[in-house]
């Protein structure tokens, strides 16, 4: 009697992942646990926004896993320039910062989901799975969080840096990394006098009266976000590359009085 022949298995499409990350230790560990599913394959490693569109262009991946904070464009810029160019690219936010000011803006931006790098290897490859079926993915305190604000029971109660703009919200971040408004303006691709007026905004929304005391609020805040180990700039640090005691935003214009000639390092426009 003849055997049957056993039809061959057929073959598991994989899954293509894209990182987005500027930290080759995290891209190597991401790359790994991914690459342990029977169903995924990390298909490219990019560590800026540029990179990571030329990448999109050339490998085409299903899902893009990028970190919201990159050198040079953010990542949450990055999210909105993917929308508009590749639309049927997925993207999963990952980043060691408070969920609860990062995650509704990259939805809004155009990202299916938001995870913590704190949380386990198997909740972010649920997270990638959940994001790849189309559905969107938010730790449970974050999603319970959102349907309150949906539901209007916080109403009221919204954090004032949940009401700065997109890009008011990417200044205040910079300014928390202790660089100067002239640095900013470099980064951002703004004029400096741009700059002021976010500067200008971003004190009126936080209820802040002075520019000091905004550097001081957004460095404090980068602080407490940070846990990764590595220190940040303290305010005396800040105050010295700003090169000023105290300094005040009038009109569009940042003016200020230097403490000492030896402690100048930023050209403040008047």
């Amino acid at each position: 009697m003849a055997k049957p022949k056993l039809q061959p298995a057929e073959p598991v499409t994989k899954k293509k992942i894209l990182i987005v990350d500027d930290h080759p230790i995290t891209r190597e560990g991401l790359r790994t646990v991914i690459n342990r599913q029977p169903d995924l394959i990390v298909c490219g490693e990019s560590a800026n926004a540029q990179q990571a569109m030329e990448a999109i262009k050339q490998l085409a991946p299903d899902l893009v896993l990028l970190d919201i904070t990159l050198p040079g464009k953010s990542g949450l810029e990055l999210v909105k320039d993917i929308q508009a160019v590749y639309p049927r690219v997925s993207i999963l936010a990952i980043s060691m910062h408070d969920e609860s000011l990062y995650a509704e803006r990259m939805l809004r931006a155009g990202a299916s989901g938001y995870i913590n790098k704190h949380r386990p290897p198997e909740e972010l490859i649920a997270a990638i799975q959940k994001v790849l079926n189309n559905e969107v993915y938010l730790s449970s305190e974050e999603s319970a969080r959102l349907l309150q604000r949906m539901s209007g029971k916080t109403r009221g109660n919204r954090s004032p840096m949940e009401i700065l703009t997109d890009r008011e919200f990417e200044v205040f971040q910079i300014i928390g990394q202790g660089k100067t408004p002239k640095e900013i303006a470099s980064e951002l691709h703004l004029s400096i006098r741009t700059v002021s007026v976010h500067y200008a905004n971003i004190r009126q929304k936080l209820n802040l009266p002075g520019t000091s005391q905004l550097i001081h609020y957004a460095v404090q805040t980068a602080d407490l976000e940070t846990s990764t180990g590595m220190a940040s700039p303290t305010s005396s640090q800040v105050h010295f590359q700003h090169g000023l005691d105290d300094f005040t935003v009038t009109g569009v214009a940042i003016t200020g009085q230097q403490k000492s000639p030896k402690k100048s390092a930023a050209v403040v426009t008047r």
